[in-house]
């Protein structure tokens, strides 16, 4: 199978082929540390954590590189209105940040640079960009001359007259062209600021982002990734300074991940954004949902669509998400093995067919194994590999029931049982998800007033029928299902989870 991967480039899926064969380099523009992590803040980590896991499965050397902007204008604003200095703020929500990304799971970025710590090589890249007349100062400032980039809108399709710089616009009056955009900006004598050739001053935004990318991977490397909303002007303007500096492409792929839109009571979803009072602390939704149930609700939407936020729609995840975990949970009490810590031996299970039954496992194993990976393939479409897996656990639960494992089931077809769950746990791992069991149950898991109501209602229908009290007995199974809560009757006592 081939991976491919849809290029904003050049408007297209195309095959995968690194630079350098066997190995890939990927750089992400990482958040503006002035605020507190968003969901939006976890999107584009969480995504690429994945594709490098998935391609460090697909046998290449990956090195992920994800960068945190530590001096910018909303640094400086932010930092006065605390009354704290700028490297002050940016450490505190830098710690934040982290926490939250370890919590998600995202463990396998190699590099996060700091703006801060890499001024020699961006004042470096001006310098060769002057040395090429594509800079000129203007009474401290340095700006990129946008003419000498004679394709520049080929990333965005946007003209340079539409060039904008937002935040970080400059007013910029002797600018030779109304797109040239700044690369130094000029500091006050009471603002954060370094030496450089052109006076006392910090970098403008894309700049940084070219500097830090080509130091850790080269002038030309594999992949660049980011929100949709950066393309323009930040990704266009990245490479027009990168390719006018080296005179090489700056990038193979451009991969860029949908935003995060917020569900309303008036308007359906709407941009998440702090003006318009709508956003979600990564903090807050660590605290009230697991952090798998997080990475599993991003991983759930095309990398390339909108992921759409409401607190109905993570449920409904989660409980897709805890089903799977009631399998695993399952075939670890049949099989008496862990199911996490080994992969799928796909030749021990062929060995242990011998129904038509078992046959059809092993063939739902197989045909959903393929088609997981060949989703993945097909421009990285998690949300079509994980609805695969969801297939495929209910094809494992049927086979459980059908043959009544629980009841009087043979230890060879428990043991293919358990082979099937490790494959549901080795796929689930190529993204990072299902690497161990967690707390099982309902809304109420880990409470304990649910759990010890639960446990009362289990006691009073045993009771009942003891008693041969079974219109009671049943009337509590069923007012419970009517509840999405299902009792299981099993050798060893009745357990319930939530459906």
């Amino acid at each position: 199978m081939t991976l491919r991967i849809y290029n904003t480039l050049t408007k297209q899926k195309e095959i995968f082929e690194p630079v350098e064969p066997g190995k890939v380099g990927i750089y992400v523009c990482g958040p503006t540390v002035y605020m507190d992590s968003h969901i939006g803040h976890a999107v584009g980590p969480v995504i690429f954590d994945a594709l490098k896991k998935y391609l460090t499965y697909k046998n290449y050397k990956v090195k992920l590189v994800i960068n945190i902007t530590d001096v910018d204008d909303k640094l400086i604003v932010e930092a006065n209105r605390r009354g704290i200095s700028i490297s002050e703020l940016a450490g505190q929500v830098s710690v934040s940040y982290f926490e939250a990304m370890d919590k998600l799971g995202v463990n396998s970025i190699d590099e996060y640079p700091r703006a801060t710590e890499h001024i020699g090589q961006i004042i470096n890249l001006i310098q060769r960009l002057g040395e090429n007349g594509a800079a000129y100062e203007v009474n401290g400032d340095v700006y990129f001359d946008i003419s000498k980039c004679a394709d520049y809108g080929k990333l965005s399709g946007r003209r340079s007259e539409d060039q904008m710089e937002g935040s970080r616009k400059l007013a910029g009056e002797n600018k030779r062209n109304a797109g040239d955009f700044v690369l130094w900006k000029k500091a006050t004598d009471d603002e954060i600021g370094w030496d450089s050739p052109w006076g006392r001053g910090r970098p403008g935004w894309h700049i940084e982002c070219s500097a830090m990318s080509m130091h850790y991977l080269g002038e030309t490397f594999d992949i660049h990734g980011g929100g949709m909303d950066l393309i323009f002007p930040h990704h266009e303007n990245e490479i027009a300074q990168s390719e006018t500096a080296t005179n090489k492409p700056f990038v193979k792929y451009w991969m860029h991940n949908g935003l995060t839109r917020i569900k309303t009571k008036l308007a359906g979803y709407e941009k998440m954004s702090k003006s318009l009072g709508n956003i979600r602390q990564l903090k807050e939704l660590l605290e009230q949902y697991h952090p798998q149930c997080i990475r599993f609700f991003l991983l759930s939407t095309h990398y390339r669509r909108p992921i759409d936020f409401s607190d109905e729609s993570i449920e409904a995840v989660q409980k897709g998400m805890m089903n799977i975990y009631r399998l695993l949970d399952r075939i670890v009490r049949l099989a008496g093995e862990d199911v996490y810590a080994s992969n799928c031996n796909m030749v021990q299970m062929t060995q242990l067919v011998q129904s038509e039954a078992d046959q059809e496992v092993l063939e739902a194993v197989t045909q959903d194994q393929l088609r997981y990976l060949e989703a993945l393939d097909d421009d990285f479409n998690t949300a079509g590999a994980l609805a695969v897996l969801f297939e495929l656990r209910s094809k494992i639960n049927r086979y459980i029931d059908r043959e009544r494992l629980e009841l009087q089931g043979s230890d060879r077809a428990k043991r293919l049982v358990l082979e099937s769950g490790r494959m549901v746990t080795t796929l689930g791992q190529i993204l990072g998800l299902l690497e161990g069991p967690i707390e099982l149950g309902g809304p109420g898991a880990g409470n304990e007033l649910a759990e010890g109501l639960m446990e009362l209602l289990i006691e009073l229908r045993l009771e009942a029928r003891k008693d041969k009290n079974f219109a009671l007995a049943d009337n509590i199974r069923d007012r419970l299902k009517e509840m999405d809560v299902v009792l299981e009757d099993r050798p060893d006592g009745t357990v319930w989870r939530k459906n």
